[in-house]
């Protein structure tokens, strides 16, 4: 097997121990609202990217249907996008928040700036890192605020 797709399925594996490690039981509908949101998100900004040749996956599954990598645009960064909202420290200083929220697409970058150089997971056309950063971020700031007026409008109150 090659290695992409070990990575690809360790990458898979990872994301659902998280998941499973890190969301309450009674935050899994909200964890669920957070992971629905970010896979419309980014269906609609990762096909963009791709469909502009900006970014390719040139190892995936379903290589044929799809050129957008259906492990990270569709289960990875919602899992990511999920664990966010819901463990997101709410109740704490705005130092505290800004380091945590900034974490986040730095954590995502570094790995895939290591896979881009190193595998065929990823490969940068006309796009660079920082974009990748940025992106990660406003579209994850983007489903924090989703999720608290979805949490509010349904439940009546913030989340805690």
């Amino acid at each position: 097997m090659k290695l992409e797709l070990v990575i690809l399925i360790i990458s898979i594996l990872i994301a659902t121990t998280l998941l499973l490690v890190f969301i309450p039981k009674n935050k899994i509908l909200d964890a669920h609202i957070s992971f629905l949101f970010m896979q419309a998100l980014t269906w609609i900004f990762g096909t963009v990217v791709v469909e502009n040749r900006l970014i390719e996956y040139p190892v995936r599954f379903i290589h044929y249907a799809y050129r957008v990598s259906l492990v990270f645009e569709y289960f990875i960064f919602p899992a990511i996008s999920a664990l966010f909202n819901v463990n997101f420290p709410v109740g704490k200083s705005l130092k505290h928040k800004i380091i945590y929220t900034f974490t986040y697409p730095t954590v995502i970058t570094v790995i895939e700036v290591l896979l881009e150089r190193n595998t065929q997971v990823i490969k940068y056309i006309n796009w660079s890192w920082y974009w990748s950063w940025i992106s990660l971020l406003l579209t994850l700031i983007l489903s924090f605020w989703y999720y608290l007026w979805f949490t509010k409008k349904i439940k009546g109150l913030p989340p805690k």
